[in-house]
């Protein structure tokens, strides 16, 4: 049975919640503006179990539970959701050696993981194909020393710090997982840069130029990769994009109230005005109705119930929007305080918008909620009566 979740974060490690705002706060815009996370930051997220939280105690982690790990990414997304890109891919790499992987598998990398000495990424997108998991275009050719890899994946946050990386391909028709470390040989790394949003996340290229992968390092096996393999991690990864959301939209409720009371327009606070009122209502509303969602679906996952995929979806898909849209009413209400390079409004629209596109779209979302909709429709509602062939 899933223990019960602490009363606040702080029960977690001491002084959590201070870490996040008084130590990586003051770097945020800071790595935005530079593109680039320090390690020394990295190392202090780690020293505070950011990064082994839900690896099992056995293998050196912490052994959250979702809802534990789900309050640690809202703090990181109010703080910088970059970083929050780290530990969702770190997360999911560990998650899915933890869950598909073989013993050994998990004696080797998880203690790597959970110490901070070895970085997670999590390699499905391509050029050509996005997210398309069904036609990847990666190609594992086997041949007797394992899997040659040959073709390249794109947007991979924290490609270019990783220590190994969750790989998917296609390998005769059947898709595959491959855990394949970040320097080796055929391996390239290049840097993106210039990205609208989650700029410090460290985004790259990987091309694979007949990278050889050991049989050793297939997670699961042949024919698993997408349908197992990398389903579960990016249920775990929207849980952790949707919680980091509202984590961001609170945020933005946070910097605007601030804002509108401080700020005087027509001889009277912002906050006077009924149409700011109103904006900071329907703020404060939506974020709390987003972080009642991510709850929700926290508990489903922490009990085992199969509901928490699409409850997952359903936060997902409303925390991002919100986020989006506290976003942008929070740069409606600064104005052109909002939008200089030195205001970190701009760079929470800029995030923002990010958080409807990653870990499957919000137009990939609604697909899933609606097409578990009909299909229980289906299930539940009784056949009608066969019309009778006779003649009155």
């Amino acid at each position: 049975m899933p223990h019960s979740p602490p009363k606040t974060i702080d029960e977690l490690g001491d002084g959590l919640r201070e870490f996040f705002r008084e130590h990586v706060a003051p770097q945020s815009q800071r790595m935005d503006e530079q593109e680039t996370t320090p390690r020394d930051l990295i190392a202090s997220l780690e020293g505070q179990g950011c990064l082994s939280g839900l690896i099992p105690a056995e293998h050196g982690g912490r052994g959250w539970n979702i809802h534990e790990f789900g309050m640690i990414c809202e703090e990181i997304g109010r703080v910088s959701m970059s970083l929050l890109s780290l530990v969702t891919v770190h997360a999911m790499t560990a998650q899915a050696i933890g869950q598909w992987g073989t013993e050994a598998q998990r004696r080797i990398w998880l203690p790597l993981l959970a110490s901070g000495d070895c970085l997670g990424a999590f390699a499905l997108t391509e050029p050509l194909i996005g997210c398309d998991a069904q036609h990847i275009q990666l190609e594992a050719l086997e041949e007797s020393e394992g899997f040659r890899l040959s073709g390249a994946k794109k947007w991979i946050s924290y490609g270019q710090l990783a220590g190994v990386i969750l790989v998917f391909a296609q390998c005769a028709g059947r898709t595959i997982a491959l855990l394949v470390p970040g320097d080796a040989a055929g391996l390239s790394i290049k840097p993106l840069r210039g990205l609208l949003g989650f700029r410090a996340s460290m985004m790259a290229e990987l091309v694979f130029d007949g990278v050889l992968v050991p049989p050793d390092r297939v997670v699961g096996r042949v024919g698993f990769g997408v349908s197992h393999v990398a389903m579960a991690a990016l249920d775990l990864g929207r849980y952790a994009i949707a919680r980091g959301s509202v984590g961001l939209a609170a945020m933005c409720l946070e910097a605007s109230v601030e804002y509108a009371i401080h700020r005087e327009q027509f001889g009277v606070p912002l906050s006077s005005h009924q149409l700011i009122q109103k904006m900071l209502a329907d703020m404060a509303t939506q974020v709390a109705a987003a972080r009642a969602l991510c709850l929700e679906a926290a508990r489903l996952r922490d009990a085992g119930s199969p509901d928490s995929i699409i409850e997952t979806s359903k936060a997902k898909y409303f925390a991002s929007q919100t986020a989006v849209r506290a976003a942008a009413d929070a740069l409606q209400l600064h104005g052109a305080h909002g939008c200089g390079p030195d205001s970190p409004v701009q760079r929470y629209y800029r995030d923002a918008k990010l958080t409807e596109i990653i870990e499957g779209s919000s137009q990939m979302q609604q697909l899933m909620i609606a097409q578990d909709l009909t299909r229980k429709h289906r299930r539940n509602v009784p056949a009608p009566f066969p019309r009778s062939s006779a003649r009155a």
